[in-house]
């Protein structure tokens, strides 16, 4: 290995090391809406692939869920209350799309919403990173996609 290689290597530790609660939330939601939107594009040769991404979309949900249920979660409870509503709607609506009964299209419309919230809350946000605290404006922004999913 030469230098330049142990310096990249130094260097990519310590970037990883840097990564906020906020980027560690954007890249699981990233990679899981990434996932579901390669395996819906496939069709029926997909629909395996679909079927565990959308497991994984379930498990983060599940986890959001169980956080904001959480009586240590220091979050307003509205707020809590609209995250775990949207993961009762994605457990719901994956059902359906599973049966072949609904589109994936309102759950990734919800990930990417969530996505740009903690992207656009990123700079705003930073003094609240250190207590964990998810941003209003991503559940918000996922809130809104959802009710225009259900009409």
């Amino acid at each position: 290995m030469n230098a330049s290689q142990r310096a990249q290597n130094a260097y990519r530790h310590h970037a990883q090391a840097a990564k906020t609660t906020r980027d560690t939330e954007y890249d699981a939601f990233a990679r899981v809406t990434s996932s579901m939107k390669i395996a819906a594009t496939k069709g029926r040769e997909g629909y395996n692939e679909l079927v565990e991404a959308l497991h994984d979309n379930r498990r983060l949900w599940t986890i959001l869920a169980a956080d904001v249920a959480s009586k240590a979660n220091s979050l307003p409870s509205e707020l809590r209350a609209r995250i775990f509503y949207l993961s009762e709607f994605t457990q719901k609506h994956s059902t359906l799309v599973l049966r072949k009964e609904a589109s994936v299209r309102p759950l990734l419309e919800i990930n990417v919403a969530v996505m740009r919230g903690l992207r656009q809350a990123q700079g705003a946000a930073r003094g609240n990173e250190d207590k964990g605290q998810p941003s209003d404006m991503a559940v918000q922004n996922s809130a809104s996609v959802e009710r225009r999913a259900i009409l």
